[in-house]
């Protein structure tokens, strides 16, 4: 199948799939008159990678996670070992994201939002101490 079919099939962008193909993450056939010629093994590698993008797993980590899952004598401890990295990453970003939130409700709790000028937001993102958090 052409590429528009593969993008199709797969819900991938011809574009993405075209990057997965320069950075070598998949090797489509090509046809006698040159175009890509993706089969059902290409479209399950595509379809793979793209539950592992929307994982959160960098295209390093895919290209590592789909060569385990090509390689029949894998140890599942290789596997587990590298979701588990990723986990404790996702952990660490979510702690990360709350800190944020709870810094950025309290400048926005602190701004009275009116037509005066002055601005706990605008003060906090200055590192300017406001006067009600003196």
């Amino acid at each position: 199948m052409n590429i528009g079919d593969a993008a199709a099939q797969s819900g991938l962008p011809a574009k993405t799939i075209r990057y997965y193909e320069d950075i070598g993450l998949i090797s489509p056939d090509r046809s006698s008159n040159g175009y890509r010629d993706f089969s059902e093994d290409h479209l399950h590698k595509l379809s793979f990678v793209q539950r592992a993008r929307s994982l959160g797993f960098t295209v390093e980590e895919c290209r590592a996670l789909l060569s385990l899952y090509e390689d029949r004598g894998r140890a599942s401890a290789d596997v587990k070992t590298m979701a588990r990295s990723h986990l404790t990453q996702i952990g660490e970003k979510i702690t990360a994201l709350q800190a944020m939130q709870a810094t950025l409700s309290e400048l926005v709790d602190k701004c009275h939002g009116d037509d005066r000028p002055d601005c706990p937001i605008l003060d906090g993102l200055a590192g300017n101490k406001t006067e009600e958090s003196i």
